[in-house]
């Protein structure tokens, strides 16, 4: 079955329908203006004979009304003219017209008489070949004056000038095709490097980039931002390889000591603690399950892509009230009402966070504060944090010298699922001195 026109039109390449709408478009603006040229110029040329044979019958009327005619009337410009009297009868004419048969009948006199115009006879029945313009003008004592001038000329200019449009305006038609494709190939050309560009791209030429052009257009914006998207994805890998690579040495290290520890008691069962054993077991799985509750916590945020879970109101002087009875050492020193919009469960998850880590490297308190424009801090009196270190913690697997033991601190997730679900509810998180010690500092934007 074949194609109906809308699909073949639609498979066609950009170019080419480019150049043929341009073309159609041409073509048709051509033809109009052709017409309006020709009839134009057929008006203007009617109006100067018209305008010269009306110039020619009012002086022939004005020596007819001084009864000054020569016979026979003498014209300079070739117009002829007959004039008649009241009777209708020829009594003058210029050398050659005709005496007994007057260029207009008595009724179509007086038609062009009123109509105060000219009209076209075929000069044949008067020995001129072509059509002739005729004006008629009323003078003294029932005279009539008749000039009339050859119109073939007008016909002439009309035909040569069509022909010079029926040859010129499809040379010029095509050679706007010509110029069109041309131009539009050089203006797709940057796009065609784009596409070899992206072809050439493979999951093992992540650094490639495509090729930007020089002219600032709607190609270069494209060309960046499709190198600004390739930069994007090429981290986002990066950080996924990362991630993964991180996590599997994170997982490796309790797992090697479960087999370890199952190895000896298998090995030794005669001298072997049992409860012991278990209990060392216990603990390495316990951190495994924090370890895939952390991962899975961060997958979920990075494929809600910065959105939180939910979007409601939530009253976090609740949550921090209910996160902090959780730990005895802790102690809440201000807890202004407040609301925000978005997700209950992560947001305490992000207080737990906070308040771990403080409980984890504290000396004697931990102090949590919630102030009414949406501000939470968990301040804790431990060594602190270096300044140049305080923002670097908040990456994924990141421990410094001071908590890398996989015993006491965590596997470094915890502040990276904090700045995550805070900038996802529209806040940001920092730390800062607290001397002595170091304070947390949450933002969050209060619900109006």
């Amino acid at each position: 079955m074949a194609d109906s026109p809308l699909v073949w039109w639609r498979r066609q390449g950009l170019r080419f329908r480019l150049t043929v709408v341009a073309s159609g478009v041409l073509a048709l603006a051509l033809a109009v203006s052709a017409s309006v040229l020709l009839s134009v110029l057929d008006r203007t040329l009617i109006d100067q004979v018209d305008s010269s044979t009306l110039a020619q019958a009012q002086t022939i009327r004005v020596q007819a009304d001084a009864g000054t005619l020569p016979s026979p009337i003498i014209t300079h410009d070739g117009t002829i003219v007959q004039v008649m009297d009241a009777g209708g009868r020829i009594t003058h004419v210029t050398y050659g017209a005709d005496r007994l048969v007057p260029l207009l009948g008595a009724q179509a006199r007086a038609e062009v008489l009123r109509d105060g115009g000219a009209t076209f006879v075929d000069g044949r029945p008067h020995a001129i070949p072509g059509p002739l313009r005729v004006v008629v003008l009323s003078a003294d004592r029932g005279q009539t004056v008749l000039a009339a001038r050859p119109a073939g000329e007008i016909q002439t200019s009309l035909t040569m000038a069509g022909r010079v449009l029926f040859v010129g305006t499809p040379a010029l038609i095509v050679l706007l095709a010509v110029a069109s494709w041309l131009i539009i190939g050089r203006t797709l050309r940057p796009i065609g490097a784009l596409r070899r560009g992206a072809a050439e791209i493979t999951h093992t030429a992540r650094s490639r980039r495509l090729p930007v052009p020089e002219s600032r257009d709607e190609v270069y914006s494209l060309a960046t931002t499709l190198n600004d998207m390739l930069s994007r994805l090429e981290g986002a890998e990066q950080r996924q390889r990362a991630l993964v690579s991180d996590a599997a040495h994170e997982l490796r290290s309790p797992l090697a000591s479960i087999r370890l520890q199952l190895e000896v008691a298998l090995g030794h069962p005669e001298g072997q603690d049992w409860r012991e054993t278990a209990e060392g077991v216990l603990e390495d799985t316990m951190r495994l399950s924090r370890l895939a509750e952390d991962l899975l916590a961060l997958a979920r945020l990075d494929e809600r892509g910065g959105v939180p879970a939910r979007s409601e109101p939530v009253d976090l002087d609740e949550v921090v009230r209910q996160t902090v009875d959780r730990y005895g050492e802790v102690r809440l020193t201000a807890c202004d009402p407040v609301v925000v919009r978005g997700d209950a469960l992560d947001l305490s998850r992000v207080l737990t966070n906070l308040v771990d880590n403080a409980v984890r490297h504290t000396t004697s308190k931990v102090e949590v504060a919630l102030t009414a424009d949406g501000q939470l801090t968990v301040t804790d009196d431990g060594p602190g944090i270096p300044e140049q270190d305080r923002e670097r913690v908040f990456n994924r697997f990141t421990r410094l010298d001071s908590g890398r033991s996989r015993d006491e601190g965590g596997a470094g997730l915890g502040l990276a699922i904090v700045r995550e679900t805070v900038r996802a509810h529209g806040g940001s998180v920092h730390l800062e001195d607290a001397s002595p010690g170091l304070r947390a500092v949450v933002r969050l934007p209060v619900a109006r």
